[in-house]
């Protein structure tokens, strides 16, 4: 295996609920922390809508090892930011025997 080039600079998010003061939740999104990573797309498809058509695009993302339970290590709840651009995250799986590097299977969803 060649080991990542981890060249770009993503945002982990984590999903929080936050009270919306008439009893209910809003949902916003907090940064966990910066990881350097390998973004490489995948194949996309296209679904219509009555309005609108939604573009999904797979990605396989690297980043560093990380153990279970660390803040730095992605899980499938979580996202991805750069910039405008979101990859909301599948799956997560060690790359190598070793654990040096985690690949993260992720979605850009785009609507057009």
């Amino acid at each position: 295996m060649r080991p990542p080039r981890l060249s770009r600079r993503l945002t982990l998010e984590e999903a929080q609920r936050v009270p919306d003061g008439s009893g209910g939740f809003s949902l916003t999104w907090a940064a966990k922390g910066d990881l350097w990573a390998e973004v490489r797309a995948g194949s996309g498809r296209e679904r219509a809508g009555e309005s609108v058509t939604l573009s999904t695009v797979g990605y396989r993302i690297t980043v560093r090892g990380a153990p279970y339970g660390a803040p730095s290590r992605p899980r499938p709840e979580q996202r991805f930011r750069e910039g405008n651009r979101i990859y909301r995250i599948v799956s997560v799986a060690e790359a190598d025997a070793f654990g040096l590097y985690l690949v993260c299977e992720a979605a850009e969803e785009v609507l057009t």
